[in-house]
């Protein structure tokens, strides 16, 4: 009896124990997936940056400093369409301001020693973030982290040069199509990211606000409009949740 009562213990610890662990050669392994599908998608940017009028010191710059996608995306399309460079560098800055509360996020779960945290910051975007916050421990939250980081800073960088030169030898971009790369590319990468509903609303709305604008303001401002769709959209959400609420609140006391 003492044998048998104690077999159900021994096993039960190292069932659990291997659920919740992930190997190093899988994280690796996503994350190189990860890093490799987005970092291939460089190669748009330098298309668009070279249609747009920017140099290619100026196109890879972008790249190696900013390294953020959908802001580069919304900089050189804003200047595209005639922008004020500041008002597109506004709306760039605003969608790269996600950044910092991935940052804080991360900050707590990474845990780097201080002289890595300014290098790291750089690698801080959707994807780096997305395969740290998938793995179920500090050690290869960091794997996943630093293998997407490298893998989608050099190729996004790679990509980016050879785009813009490939857009140089091609000549006007916009009678090949390839204004639309971008775009495309930023929509595509979107898309798979907006599963609730509440996310689906907010770009649905953000893209009217951006479209309906386009005649009326000046190019770069929509962008800066459509942002309001998400506080728009929360406060609608917040405004429902309180009206069924009170509704429930009212039902019980007329039930009382």
């Amino acid at each position: 009896m003492a044998e048998q009562t104690a077999t159900p213990p021994a096993t039960a610890p190292a069932t659990l124990g291997t659920a919740d662990t992930k190997s190093d050669a899988a994280v690796v392994r996503d994350a190189l997936g990860v890093g490799s599908a987005v970092g291939l998608s460089g190669f748009a940017f330098g298309v668009t940056s070279a249609g747009a009028g920017l140099s290619l010191l100026q196109t890879c710059a972008l790249s190696l400093l900013v390294f953020t996608g959908a802001s580069q995306f919304a900089l050189v399309g804003a200047l595209a369409a005639g922008g004020n460079p500041f008002t597109a560098a506004a709306g760039a800055f605003f969608l790269g301001t996600r950044n910092a509360f991935y940052g804080l996020r991360l900050s707590q779960l990474l845990a780097l020693r201080r002289f890595a945290r300014p290098f790291a910051a750089q690698w801080v975007i959707d994807e780096t973030t997305a395969v740290a916050l998938a793995q179920p421990d500090r050690r290869t939250a960091r794997i996943g982290f630093t293998i997407t980081g490298l893998t989608l800073y050099l190729l996004w960088n790679v990509t980016t040069l050879l785009g813009a030169l490939g857009a140089e030898a091609i000549g006007d971009t916009d009678a090949w199509g390839l204004d639309a790369a971008g775009p495309a590319v930023f929509l595509a990468l979107l898309a798979p990211m907006l599963k609730s509903t509440t996310e689906r609303a907010t770009a649905a709305l953000a893209v009217l606000l951006g479209l309906g604008l386009l005649p009326v303001l000046p190019a770069g401002v929509p962008v800066l409009a459509a942002a309001l769709a998400a506080p728009a959209v929360l406060f609608f959400r917040g405004f429902r949740g309180r009206s069924k609420t009170s509704k429930t609140s009212q039902r019980q006391e007329d039930a009382r």
